[in-house]
């Protein structure tokens, strides 16, 4: 594997930004970073009044849904995250928006920026690039080194990508999803989930970036 599992009882940091972020040294990560017009807002508003439809239904604090995830009971957290974690892939997989990334001159910048300083900065993974967004499997020597990462990537990523297209403007959703990585099995399935990503939205080749890592 690229790194470690991540150790429950080990030092964890949790970063509050538009949704929590945990971070681990060493311990995989499977990331997501979307296009700024993947999601239309009135999907993540109804997606937002179903989350803490969810946290009333079953008695949790009347606060903001990234307040009570981390103080949740482990069944409770696990349903949430699934539940919630499906709706996003399903719908990112309807290829909504100009789907930009489906053109190989985009795909590729993005491709090159995470190899670029794969074994010096973390260990990258395997990765697919999709038409609207990308996945990838990752590992870091710290967590601060995980936070600057994404926003170097999506920073570099998006001006090169504008000025490839002689446009200008936002071309990420800012805030990345991240997910620690538990056990072996979850690794593999991770794996597998990336690989198939392109064959479950119906897209051609030539129509996504993929990238099997190889020890």
């Amino acid at each position: 594997m690229i790194g470690e599992l991540f150790d429950p009882k080990a030092e964890l940091l949790i970063a509050e930004t538009c949704r929590p972020h945990w971070a681990q040294a060493g311990a995989i990560v499977f990331v997501t970073f979307r296009t700024a017009d993947s999601i239309p807002n009135e999907v993540l508003e109804r997606w937002e009044r179903q989350k803490q439809d969810w946290l009333q239904r079953r008695g949790y604090p009347d606060l903001h849904w990234s307040e009570t995830l981390s103080t949740m009971n482990p069944k409770d957290q696990k349903d949430f995250n699934i539940e919630f974690n499906r709706l996003r892939e399903d719908f990112l997989d309807t290829n909504h928006g100009r789907c930009l990334l489906k053109r190989p001159v985009c795909s590729e910048i993005v491709a090159n920026s995470l190899l670029h300083f794969d074994g010096v900065r973390y260990r990258m993974g395997d990765f697919v690039v999709m038409p609207n967004h990308v996945h990838l499997l990752c590992s870091f020597a710290n967590p601060e080194v995980m936070r600057e990462q994404f926003d170097s990537w999506q920073h570099y990523t998006a001006v090169q990508i504008n000025r490839a297209l002689g446009e200008k403007g936002k071309f990420w959703q800012g805030d990345p999803f991240d997910h620690l990585v538990r056990s072996p099995e979850q690794y593999e399935y991770l794996r597998g989930y990336i690989k198939d990503n392109p064959n479950k939205a119906g897209l051609s080749q030539g129509e996504f970036y993929y990238r099997r890592y190889e020890p």
